[in-house]
């Protein structure tokens, strides 16, 4: 009967009593970036390519231990006349601390066996090379994959040979990862991500899918600052019942996957994630209504050359607390939005030439890494190209002349004049209206806003 409830049994090693040094020492385990997976699915979209995706069973069964460990014989299952014996482990088991870098240790070494490039931009890509001149890519989170590639026959041999070397579920053509929805126009060549599914959960889970929405997701007229923490014991106790840390770390995913429109407001309420106050809880529940009203939004990807261009921002003194900046910044590659961040500066700027500069610095360090992942996939490159909406900061990159107002600011932002003088980027000048990343580095009005998102391909 296909309608009754499907149950799962599954044995788990109590971790939590392994020592390092003994029984594990490594755990670490790389997943793939959330930019190399929207750079993959720009690039699927925009070549017209295959776009599959597979699943691994008991992915952390595959594992094979290098240290020595003992298990006690699981309850229930024990050999009868030998229950004082234990079980010696060969594989790893879920609940093992080393388990997640055994599997990906596994499974890198299979994919060296079958002729695949591991880039070094980000160590969860892989890339293959095929006799007819195009190229397979491969990503893996965990246990989900998206292959990508041209070649029908090349592309159905991986998979073949992942089957039959780990216990594989194929999945098909794309259509919804780690919480994502994949909407795919070929006519267009377009790819959407949408998150309206999960939007609606976190928004019935907090009680806010009636909400009345709004059109921003943080209004002009909120300062969020320490003096709005607690200070009474009524206060306190009101806050300590509320699931604020849940509640922002449900918008992070939602901020880092799909929907750069709402960095700026989250990056706001998550600095006080450690004593939260009344007015502090209001405004994440103003961004949950933000997105009660813009659930269906989605992040278009696959239109435009496939030249990185960028923009920078900053405020300028915009930390009530501080008076640290904000820095913003932008990426686009074949038409859409792939990498963005939205941050606190770590030093106090003197000028708003100082902020700008600091951004433009961060955001060069993205522009260069992102060149190299480009590359890796593939993509045939130009000089990326930044965009910086004040003049004073781009001639104090380009022309160090300013040495009175300069030699205070920290070394590592010099980085990019480095980058400009050996041709890794180019820095531009754009108009403050057309500059995208206003909407991540200050709250905006309903306009400003929509213009900005109709800027990033969010539709």
């Amino acid at each position: 009967d296909k309608t009754s409830p499907k149950y799962k049994a599954r044995l788990v090693a109590k971790g939590f009593k392994q020592e390092q040094g003994v029984d594990f020492d490594e755990i670490f385990s790389p997943i793939v970036k959330m930019t190399t997976l929207r750079m993959l699915l720009a690039l699927a979209a925009n070549q017209d390519l295959e776009l599959v995706q597979m699943d691994v069973k008991i992915v952390f069964l595959h594992g094979d231990l290098n240290e020595e460990i003992y298990m006690e014989q699981p309850e229930g299952y024990e050999v009868s006349g030998k229950e004082h014996l234990v079980c010696k482990l060969k594989k790893s088991l879920y609940g093992l601390k080393q388990s997640p870098r055994l599997w990906y240790q596994k499974f890198d070494a299979f994919m060296k066996t079958q002729g695949c490039t591991r880039s070094n931009e980000d160590p969860c890509l892989y890339t293959k090379k095929c006799s007819d001149e195009s190229s397979i890519a491969l990503i893996l989170y965990v246990d989900d994959m998206l292959i990508v590639g041209k070649n029908k026959d090349e592309l159905s041999l991986l998979k073949k040979n992942l089957s039959q070397t780990f216990d594989m579920k194929d999945l098909g053509d794309a259509k919804h990862i780690l919480g994502m929805r994949i909407t795919r126009d070929r006519s267009k060549r377009c790819i959407y991500l949408s998150q309206a599914e999960y939007i609606s959960k976190v928004l019935k889970r907090f009680n806010m899918e009636n909400a009345k929405p709004l059109s921003t997701p943080l209004p002009t007229y909120v300062k969020l600052s320490t003096c709005d923490c607690p200070t009474s014991d009524e206060d306190k106790e009101f806050m300590s019942k509320v699931p604020y840390q849940s509640a922002v770390g449900s918008l992070m995913y939602a901020m880092v996957a799909t929907r750069p429109d709402i960095a700026f407001a989250v990056g706001a309420v998550s600095r006080f994630m450690s004593n939260p106050g009344k007015k502090h809880w209001d405004a994440v529940k103003l961004i949950l209504r933000y997105l009660s009203g813009s659930k269906d939004k989605c992040l278009c990807l696959g239109k435009g050359d496939a030249s990185i261009i960028g923009y920078t921002d900053s405020d300028y003194a915009g930390c009530a607390d501080s008076r640290k900046s904000t820095s913003g910044y932008i990426f686009q590659i074949m038409g859409g939005v792939i990498a963005w961040r939205s941050r606190l500066q770590d030093c106090v700027a003197l000028s708003t030439i100082e902020a700008e500069y600091v951004a433009a610095s961060e955001a060069c360090k993205e522009a260069v890494w992102l060149s190299r992942l480009a590359s890796d996939m593939g993509i045939p490159q130009h000089v990326p190209k930044l965009f910086c909406d004040s003049q004073s900061a781009i001639a104090l990159a380009k022309n160090p002349v300013y040495h009175a107002k300069t030699k205070h600011i920290g070394v590592r932002y010099h980085f990019i004049r480095e980058c400009l003088a050996n041709g890794c980027i180019s820095l531009e000048k754009v108009v403050s209206r057309q500059n995208v990343v206003d909407a991540l580095t200050k709250a905006l009005p309903q306009d400003a806003l929509g213009h900005c998102c109709h800027l990033m391909g969010i539709t």
